[in-house]
């Protein structure tokens, strides 16, 4: 039951981790002036940010101690 939790909080914590990350994208989608090449930019920019929270998730997995 605990382990469970424990990755049920997981989850969450890397949800909202991601969600403040790409909290500007709705205003770059609707805005006509940001060209297809910029916005490619931007979405690789967020998905290498987002690569050290995925590694701190598989190393919380699997090490829940880290945690603490």
């Amino acid at each position: 039951m605990k382990d469970r939790k424990a990755k049920a909080k997981l989850i969450i914590l890397l949800g909202v981790i991601w969600i403040i990350i790409s909290l500007p994208l709705p205003w770059i989608v609707n805005n006509p002036q940001v060209s297809d090449s910029q916005f490619n930019t931007i979405l690789g920019i967020i998905g290498i940010m987002s690569i050290p929270f995925i590694a701190l998730g598989i190393a919380w997995t699997l090490k829940p101690e880290l945690t603490t």
